[in-house]
């Protein structure tokens, strides 16, 4: 019998994973005095979800509200069993191994209120480190890290019910990273952050992420910027079900088959630009003319081709005013996919 080839190791695998939620629904018959009856009903949060993310990467999820995002994170957290299939977390199973599991990963929930009141943010911070059995003094040189990070270092004696909402988020955010996991699970971390924090945080995910290769992180998300920026591969989940799963560019390449360039040109020189559809490397062009510029839209069947339009455009007279790639965006692939794109009370990280 021919050996079998060993099974590359991942970080993180779920296979046919299933999680439903029973609901009771009451109904009384309109005809009748009979008492309300109770039916259960089943909704279904993860419908057969296959994943595998590869130790190093940085893995994004994104979907709507109501998508399974967290329902999936409770259960790689060893939170939540699944109903049926399996996961498994650094090669252990979430259900039989989650005490294996639970000194290995952390969390950052956007939003969660985490933390106790009467503690200052560095005693909060202390105590979940002393909990994962981090040292003292190498605790609390982790916290200042993590404090300056994110800009609270003069709040770090501050009590944790004073603290604003974005405050506390960041505290949350430093929680996760003063136990230093293996694989980290980050569920709307930038949730009610300004721009300026948001944006600090993201290059200290790039920074965390290149100083030891062998770290996984898993981000949700509702910025798609955000995602573009971080993620090696991401998915895109709807429903309970994985709609697509690759990385940032190719999932771009869904919605956008050849590169797209766009031209400005003053008027006059020609009405008749069909001859640019004849140019070898092209593949389509449209041309629509305003009161002060043409617009043309020309799309190629090689990067190298526009070399070509461009010499075109000048020989029959044409005087270029702009030029400039049209690049797609991970919101036109989840446009594709999902059917709509994310409503201002999800793109807030508020509830739909």
């Amino acid at each position: 019998m021919p050996e079998m080839e060993p099974t590359a190791p991942t970080a993180i695998r779920t296979d046919a994973l299933t999680r439903t939620y029973s609901k009771p629904r009451k109904r009384r018959w309109w005809w009748s005095k009979k008492p309300t009856t109770v039916e259960p009903t089943e909704f279904v949060a993860l419908n057969g979800v296959n994943l595998e993310v590869r130790p190093g990467e940085l893995f994004g999820l994104l979907g709507p509200n109501g998508a399974g995002k967290t329902t999936l994170i409770k259960i790689l957290t060893t939170l939540l069993a699944p109903s049926t299939g399996t996961a498994f977390v650094d090669d252990l199973d979430v259900t039989a191994d989650a005490a294996k599991i639970r000194p290995l990963i952390n969390m950052v929930s956007g939003g969660e209120s985490s933390g106790y009141g009467i503690l200052n943010v560095r005693e909060n911070l202390w105590l979940f480190a002393r909990i994962y059995g981090v040292p003292t003094a190498l605790a609390h040189e982790r916290i200042d890290k993590m404090l300056d990070v994110v800009g609270l270092t003069d709040k770090a004696k501050s009590r944790v019910s004073h603290l604003s909402t974005g405050q506390r988020q960041k505290m949350n955010f430093c929680r996760g990273f003063i136990t230093d996991p293996k694989i980290l699970f980050l569920d709307e971390p930038t949730l009610g952050l300004d721009v300026t924090s948001a944006r600090a945080i993201r290059a200290f995910i790039k920074e965390w992420m290149r100083e030891r290769p062998e770290r996984t992180l898993l981000l949700t998300t509702h910025y798609m910027a955000e995602a573009d920026e971080l993620c090696d591969r991401l998915a895109i989940i709807d429903q309970g079900r994985v709609l697509a799963c690759d990385t940032p560019t190719n999932l771009k390449r869904r919605v956008q088959k050849y590169p797209l360039y766009e031209l400005s040109l003053a008027p006059g020189a020609t009405d008749d630009w069909s001859h640019l559809e004849k140019l070898a490397g092209v593949h389509q062009s449209k041309a629509s003319t305003t009161p002060t510029t043409v617009e043309l839209k020309v799309s190629l069947l090689e990067e190298s081709a526009i070399g070509t339009v461009v010499q075109s455009l000048v020989t029959s007279g044409g005087r270029i005013l702009s030029l400039k790639k049209v690049e797609p965006t991970l919101e036109d692939v989840f446009i594709e996919l999902v059917g709509h794109g994310f409503t201002d009370s999800e793109a807030k990280g508020e509830p739909a």
